[in-house]
C-alpha cells in the first residue's frame, strides 16, 4: 500500500465511525434531554480531551484522541450507594438519571441504538433517491480464480440457467441450491451469447462453512446494477425495506456462527473495519455511505445483543425491574457486569486476532523464525 492508500483508509475509518458513534450517542443525548436528564458529558473518542468546550445547558463536549467510539455521561448516573458525599452534592434535583422511572431510563438507553437504525434508513433514502438502487443481476461479472466455477469452464458474462435438473431463476435461487450442495458433482447450464452450454461441476465448500455443515459456492461475482433515482416516497420505502433486510441478514449471520453453520474467523474487529472502509472509499462517497449505513444497522443490532455493559444488558435489567418493581440486586449487577467485560474483551481480541491474521502478520512471523 502507498502512503496516499494508508491515509485514505485512515480518514474513512474515522469518517464512519465517527459518524456512527455521533449518532448512536446523539440518541443517548437527545433523549435523556427529552425526560429531563441533565447531561455532563458528551465524548467522541476516548482518552484525554484533545479539544472541550462547555454549553449553555452544562454540557461538556469533548474530543478525544482514540476513535473506536464515545459516551455520554448523564448526571447522576452512578449507583446512590456508590456516590461520594461530593458527588451527592452535586446533584441537581430532579435532574438525575437515577431518580427517573425505569421507563424513562430504558427510553434513555434504547435511544442510542435507535439512531442508528435511523441512521441506516436516512443513508439507504437518501441514496436511492439520489443515486438509485443498486440490483443484483443473474448474470455473472467475475469468475474467481482456482473456484469451482473457473475449474468448470464457467466465463464471464454467463447466465446460470439450471444446476443439475433444477431450473434456477435470480440470484437468490441459484445461492439457496448451491448453498446446499458443497463437494456435490452435478452441471450447470449457463446462456453463453445465444447458446446453452452444459458444463459439469463440483461445487466447492465456501472457507468460513464447518465441516458439519459445510456451505456451497460457485467461486462467482453476479454483477451489480444501479437503477434511476427513485422517487421520494419510493425512496423512502426502499430505505425502510433495506435497513430491515440489512438487519434480517446480521442476524441470520449472527445465529449461523452461534449453531456452527459457519466458523467465527471471518469475524473482523476494528482494524477490519478500518480496511473496508478504505475500500469502499475508493468507490465513491456512495459507496463509502452505503457501507456505513450497513455498519449502523450492525452497531444498532450489537447494542441490543443482552450482554451486560451494551444497551441490552442493561434494558434487560430494567425490564426485571419493571416486573419485580425493584432493581436487581448490587451483587448481581456487578457480577454480571464483570462477566460482560469479559465477554466483550475476549471478543475484541479474538476479532483483532482474526484481522491480524487476516493481513498475514502471523505468517510473516513465521517466516522470519523459520
Amino acid at each position: 500500500m502507498m502512503i496516499h492508500d494508508y491515509l485514505r483508509t485512515l480518514l474513512s475509518f474515522v469518517f464512519v465511525l465517527g459518524v456512527l458513534v455521533s449518532f448512536h450517542e446523539l440518541g443517548h443525548y437527545l433523549a435523556a434531554k427529552w425526560r429531563g436528564v441533565h447531561v455532563e458529558v458528551f465524548s467522541l473518542g476516548f482518552g484525554p480531551a484533545l479539544f472541550r468546550w462547555r454549553d449553555k445547558s452544562g454540557t461538556e463536549w469533548r474530543i478525544c484522541p482514540i476513535p473506536l467510539g464515545g459516551y455520554v455521561r448523564p448526571h447522576g448516573f452512578e449507583d446512590p450507594e456508590d456516590a461520594t458525599p461530593e458527588q451527592k452534592a452535586a446533584w441537581i434535583k430532579g435532574r438525575t438519571f437515577h431518580d427517573k422511572s425505569v421507563f424513562s431510563r430504558a427510553i434513555v438507553i434504547l435511544a442510542g441504538p435507535i439512531f442508528n437504525f435511523i441512521l441506516a434508513f436516512v443513508l439507504f433514502a437518501v441514496l436511492f433517491a439520489t443515486t438509485g438502487q443498486p440490483h443484483v443481476r443473474d448474470q455473472i461479472a467475475t469468475v474467481m480464480p482456482n473456484g469451482a466455477a473457473a475449474v468448470a469452464g464457467v466465463q464471464q458474462g454467463d447466465v446460470i440457467q439450471r444446476i443439475g435438473s433444477h431450473d434456477v431463476t435470480g440470484v437468490e435461487d441459484i445461492q439457496a441450491s448451491i448453498s446446499t450442495q458443497a463437494g456435490a458433482q452435478t452441471t450447470l447450464t449457463v446462456k453463453r451469447g445465444e447458446q446453452s452450454v452444459t458444463l459439469p461441476i463440483t461445487i466447492g465448500k465456501a472457507p468460513d462453512s464447518t465441516p458439519q455443515k459445510p456451505h456451497g459456492q460457485l467461486g462467482i461475482i453476479f454483477a451489480t446494477e444501479v437503477g434511476k433515482p427513485l422517487p421520494f416516497p419510493q425512496a423512502v420505502v426502499a430505505g425502510v425495506k433495506a435497513t430491515w433486510n440489512a438487519s434480517v441478514q446480521t442476524l441470520d449471520g449472527v445465529w449461523q456462527i452461534l449453531t456452527g453453520q459457519h466458523t467465527a474467523k471471518d469475524l473482523g474487529g476494528p482494524l477490519k473495519i478500518a480496511q473496508l472502509s478504505g475500500q469502499v472509499a475508493q468507490y465513491g462517497f456512495a459507496s463509502l455511505l452505503s457501507f456505513m449505513a450497513l455498519l449502523s444497522v450492525n452497531l444498532g443490532l450489537i447494542n441490543l445483543f443482552p450482554v451486560p455493559l451494551l444497551d441490552g444488558g442493561r434494558l434487560v435489567f430494567y425490564a426485571i425491574e419493571a416486573i419485580r418493581g425493584r432493581p436487581v440486586s448490587k451483587r448481581v449487577q456487578e457480577i454480571s457486569f464483570q462477566v460482560g467485560f469479559a465477554l466483550l474483551a475476549g471478543l475484541f481480541l479474538f476479532s483483532t486476532f482474526n484481522d491480524l491474521s487476516g493481513f498475514g502478520l502471523f505468517r510473516w512471523i513465521a517466516s522470519l523464525v523459520g
